[in-house]
C-alpha cells in the first residue's frame, strides 16, 4: 500500500471525490486550495483532501474509498496517515459530515468526537436532497480529534 500526494490534475479523481461529496461545484470550493492524497494498492483504491482552516485546524474535506474496496481498512489507513503526517504541525483534525449511521461510527472509531453542528447545511447548500443509508442529510455534524 502506498499513499502519495497529488499535485496536478486533481479532477482526474472526480469519480472518487463525488462518492463523498456528490455535487461537483461543492468539490470545487476546496479542491484546488486543498492537499490531496491517493491510496494505491494495485491501482487507486481511495482518496482524501485536507485544508488548512487556520488556528491549528486541519480539515478533512473529502475522503472516499471505491465501493468495491470499502470495509477493507483503506479509509482508516488514510486517516492514520494524516494523523502521522500532521501531528505536531496542527492541533486538531476535524471533519464535517452528514448525521448518518454510515459515517459517524467510522469517524468515532478513528478517535473523532462530535464537536458542533451546522444546521440545515445540506438542505441550504446542495441543489438536491442528499441521502445516505436511507437518511436525508440536513445538518452538518463536525467531529474533531486532537493531533
Amino acid at each position: 500500500m502506498k499513499i502519495r500526494k497529488v499535485e496536478k490534475n486533481k479532477k482526474r479523481y472526480l469519480d472518487l471525490l463525488l462518492l463523498a461529496d456528490e455535487q461537483e461545484n461543492m468539490v470545487d470550493r476546496y479542491l484546488e486550495r486543498g492537499t490531496m492524497y491517493v491510496l494505491e494498492e494495485d491501482g487507486v483504491k481511495a482518496e482524501c483532501v485536507i485544508t488548512d482552516e487556520g488556528d491549528g485546524v486541519l480539515e478533512l474535506k473529502n475522503i472516499a474509498v471505491k465501493p468495491e474496496f470499502q470495509g477493507k481498512g483503506y479509509g482508516k489507513a488514510l486517516i492514520d496517515f494524516l494523523i502521522g503526517t500532521y501531528t505536531g504541525r496542527y492541533a486538531v483534525l476535524q471533519v464535517g459530515t452528514g448525521d448518518s449511521p454510515c459515517t459517524i461510527p467510522f469517524y468515532e472509531s478513528c478517535g473523532f468526537r462530535r464537536h458542533h453542528l451546522v444546521k440545515d447545511f445540506f438542505t441550504g447548500h446542495y441543489d438536491h436532497p442528499i441521502y445516505e443509508c436511507g437518511v436525508q442529510l440536513v445538518d452538518m455534524v463536525y467531529l474533531q480529534r486532537r493531533l
